[in-house]
């Protein structure tokens, strides 16, 4: 069986992370997200938090007091992209894995036997997830959605030159309120068993 690599974008919200670690069991593979920061983290010795809050945003006040001479943001951003990039290179060179963001779809768009996939969801539902099983208040909720969908709609766009949830760079777009957590990435496994052997 041939290495594969799945890569999924998603909606905050959507429940992408639940999914991809449920999709990870189902195929006994590997899944990657918060892993990822750690290892740019560790990299440029810079603590976990910090990469996590620069990591979608454009541009990042942090980084004037880390920076006190003046080193400009964006090439900041532009070094902590680098790295992630390399990272994820070289998680997909490996073996067979997933990995959630971070322009992974763009990043892996020439290696052979991937799958973009985007995970989205009604608004309501989304609101729903976030008060019900991310425990947050509805007014917690309602900010998060909008910054964090803003924050990686702009990160995105900058590297890769078009929006996470762009049609055109994707072979399956799923609205993850239809089936639950289980559900979806139990569909989501059986294209993945269809498309690259029934053996998985």
């Amino acid at each position: 069986m041939e290495k594969y690599i799945i890569t999924i974008t998603r909606e905050f919200g959507s429940l992408g992370r639940p999914i991809a670690r449920s999709l990870s069991e189902r195929l006994g593979i590997e899944f990657y997200d918060r892993d990822i920061v750690e290892h740019v983290s560790k990299q440029l010795n810079l603590p976990v938090s910090q990469i996590s809050e620069a990591e979608e945003k454009s541009h990042h006040r942090l980084f004037s007091h880390m920076f006190p001479l003046g080193t400009d943001e964006e090439y900041i951003q532009d070094m902590i992209f680098d790295v992630q990039k390399d990272i994820i290179l070289d998680l997909a060179d490996r073996s067979s894995c997933i990995i959630v963001g971070r322009c992974s779809d763009y990043l892996l768009q020439n290696e052979k036997n991937v799958i973009n996939i985007f995970i989205y969801a009604p608004y309501a539902k989304r609101l729903e997830n976030c008060v019900n099983i991310l425990d947050m208040t509805e007014d917690q909720a309602k900010r998060m959605i909008m910054s964090v969908d803003k924050a990686r709609n702009a990160y995105h766009k900058k590297y890769a030159g078009y929006l996470p949830g762009d049609f055109r760079h994707k072979q399956l777009m799923i609205d993850s309120s239809l089936l639950g957590v289980e559900g979806t990435a139990e569909l989501i496994a059986d294209v993945v068993r269809k498309k690259f052997g029934g053996n998985l």
